[in-house]
């Protein structure tokens, strides 16, 4: 696929050679399936490969949702069957992990639910920004009898701390933009009205800056924040061995008959839905 072009789940534009934004635009949930797992590969390659690059923006053109969660209907197979990225790991986490190490400044600007992949995203980017009115993050996995794939486990307890990384993720529940801000899951919780000028106005400025600095810098704070490889391939393989566990799949069925995967209630309050699974078994 040439990333320059419209992709059915991802849109890439450049508003300069040095400043690229990349749109998520599966309506109406912007669902994770496997088509776009190689789309976002493709993204991620063309990243690396360019030499003017220097900032990334990753937004949303599907009201409510930045990115969700994964294709529940999709098939496994697909998805597993993908070849492992050139850092070894399986095809999503490789996409991760080849951000984060990547010379690009990556950006996430956050309006409306980033659930999982969208909330793994975040986690992987450089730096978040969200709307205060209408941003919403989780982790909801373990609230299904899931454990997450995409290495919260490993960046969450070096982001925000142990106590608040478990809060997050053993509660499952919806977290928004001020508490957000104050657990430091994102670096900004903004208005909304205001959120747009203030993440193009940063990464103009950041792109306008040498290339060989901001690539070092970057490369230099890795090596002293990021979790190592194999702690992000502990997550998946333990997401994967999750998934077939009756547990899990009883959960989620409760969540199809409730409206998941549909535009409604059950995905607009995802964190609820997901509280109130227990106690009705």
């Amino acid at each position: 696929m040439d990333p320059t072009a419209n992709g059915a789940h991802i849109r890439l534009s450049r508003p300069s050679p040095s400043y690229w934004r990349v749109t998520f635009d599966h309506p109406p949930l912007n669902l994770v399936d496997p088509a776009f797992v190689l789309e976002f590969r493709e993204i991620v390659t063309a990243l690396e490969a360019d030499e003017q690059v220097k900032v990334v923006v990753f937004d949303s053109a599907v009201d409510g949702f930045f990115l969700n969660h994964s294709d529940f209907l999709a098939k496994l197979e697909d998805l597993t069957s993908i070849p492992q990225g050139p850092t070894g790991l399986e095809a999503w986490p490789d996409l991760f992990v080849r951000l984060t190490r990547a010379s690009v400044v990556s950006i996430a600007l956050i309006r409306g639910r980033a659930t999982g992949n969208g909330s793994e995203l975040a986690l992987a980017c450089d730096m978040s920004f969200v709307s205060r009115e209408k941003a919403v993050l989780s982790q909801w996995e373990v609230g299904v009898g899931l454990v997450a794939g995409g290495g919260p486990m490993a960046r969450m307890p070096r982001q925000m701390g142990r106590q608040r990384a478990l809060e997050v993720l053993l509660s499952s529940n919806d977290i928004g933009g001020d508490l957000a801000q104050a657990y430091g899951y994102v670096n900004r919780s903004l208005p909304d009205a205001e959120l747009d000028g203030f993440v193009d106005q940063l990464a103009r400025r950041i792109a306008s800056f040498d290339k060989w600095a901001i690539a070092n810098t970057k490369r230099l704070v890795s090596e002293a924040s990021l979790p190592p490889n194999v702690e992000i391939s502990a997550g998946w393989d333990a997401c994967m061995a999750s998934i077939g566990r009756p547990a899990a799949q009883d959960r989620i069925k409760t969540l199809f008959e409730q409206g998941f995967h549909r535009p409604g209630d059950a995905e607009d309050r995802l964190g609820f839905y997901v509280g109130q699974l227990g106690q009705a078994s």
